[in-house]
């Protein structure tokens, strides 16, 4: 299947999911509190135990002197000039993500991630491994069997294929030290962060807010922030943000936007897009949109008005003849789908839109990734 043919699927089935009436959503899927939140830890280790498979340690000296820091520390002196060979160890880095609110005894699952020139971690054991924060401080450590994924058989079990094997997880592998001390409810008072700034859903969530738990209880700070009181106690607090993470908002709907792929051809957009009338040619390709004035008369008797209405209409032509028309309420899903349908090209279709929002006519915000 072409890459037009997939994006005319694509685009029919945003139509239909677009049609649909925008549902309400809860607080807790549409922000955050402030100050509950990840913190990242990095740690540098070694893993020991691989078959062969480890760094080279002439390119790689800084696992040599890993080696060596580590045995001495051990109480284990190598005498002066000690060449050392080091095929089954590798020089890694550990990485994991402390979760709001953990506390000292709980476990991590780590990823460990070769930095030398290691062609395995494959049943390699991970040493004990600092991990640190931002700080500097240590929050956590790590250590344990190294699991390598990207390795299995064929179906008829005569192949394997090898991936990638740099890489490994450790479930549980890290235990933390210390906990992040966390502000909550400080002053009686939490912080809600849309994960999208917009001043129409604050206004609505302070208002479902207020109308739940009563006047004055929520109010926006801005288009993204929405400060709440919270109830004294600990216990009352966490019952109080529970039932608050639950409440239904029925979000603004977005402003316009078209995002192209440049390098699949993808091209997805909202509901809100808009066109103007227009006239692009495009190599063998030329697009014409125009409006029609119509007028909507109601049946005898219904009780309803005259209205003027105005239809689109879409004219697009090929230079072999090939001719496609689109009348009444055309919008910018019905463009790519007619160009896909006489043979455009993903390219053809990214300069056509970009031709149409550099005239005015794309009535949305374009970007390009």
């Amino acid at each position: 299947m072409r890459i037009s043919s997939r994006l005319s699927v694509l685009l029919l089935g945003l139509a239909c999911a677009l049609a649909a009436p925008v549902h309400a959503e809860r607080i807790k899927d549409l922000a955050s509190i402030q100050g509950v939140r990840e913190n990242q830890l990095i740690g540098y280790g070694l893993v020991v135990g691989l078959d062969g498979s480890g760094d080279q340690t002439t390119q790689t000296p800084f696992t040599v002197q890993s080696v060596v820091s580590m045995l001495q520390g051990m109480g284990v002196s190598l005498p002066q000039g000690t060449n050392l060979q080091l095929k089954n160890v590798a020089a890694v880095v550990v990485t994991t993500s402390l979760p709001p609110f953990a506390q000292p005894g709980q476990t991590l699952d780590v990823t460990v991630s070769s930095m030398g020139n290691a062609k395995s971690l494959r049943g390699g054991t991970l040493l004990m491994t600092p991990l640190k924060g931002a700080d500097g401080q240590i929050y956590g450590i790590a250590q344990g069997n190294v699991l390598v994924g990207g390795v299995g058989a064929s179906a008829a079990g005569s192949k394997t294929q090898i991936n990638h094997l740099s890489v490994g997880r450790i479930s549980s592998g890290a235990t933390v030290e210390r906990a992040v001390p966390t502000t909550l409810g400080q002053d009686n008072v939490v912080r809600l962060e849309l994960n999208e700034a917009d001043f129409s859903t604050a206004s609505r969530l302070v208002a479902a807010v207020n109308h739940n738990f009563g006047a004055g209880t929520a109010a926006a700070l801005d288009g993204r922030v929405i400060q709440v009181r919270v109830p004294a106690g600990s216990d009352q607090r966490v019952s109080f943000l529970g039932a608050l993470e639950s409440i239904d908002v029925k979000p603004a709907q977005m402003s316009a936007k078209v995002i192209l792929n440049a390098r699949t051809g993808s091209v997805v957009m909202n509901q809100a897009v808009t066109l103007e009338t227009c006239a692009v040619a495009h190599g063998n390709l030329s697009v014409v949109i125009n409006t029609e004035n119509a007028v909507s008369q109601p049946n005898p008797l219904s009780g309803g008005q005259t209205a003027a209405v105005q239809n689109s209409i879409i004219d697009i032509k090929k230079a072999d003849g090939q001719v496609m028309m689109l009348k009444g309420g055309a919008s910018l899903a019905d463009v790519v789908k007619a160009l896909n349908a006489i043979g455009a090209t993903p390219q053809d279709l990214l300069a056509i839109l970009q031709a149409m929002k550099a005239s005015g006519a794309l009535r949305a915000e374009l970007e390009i990734i």
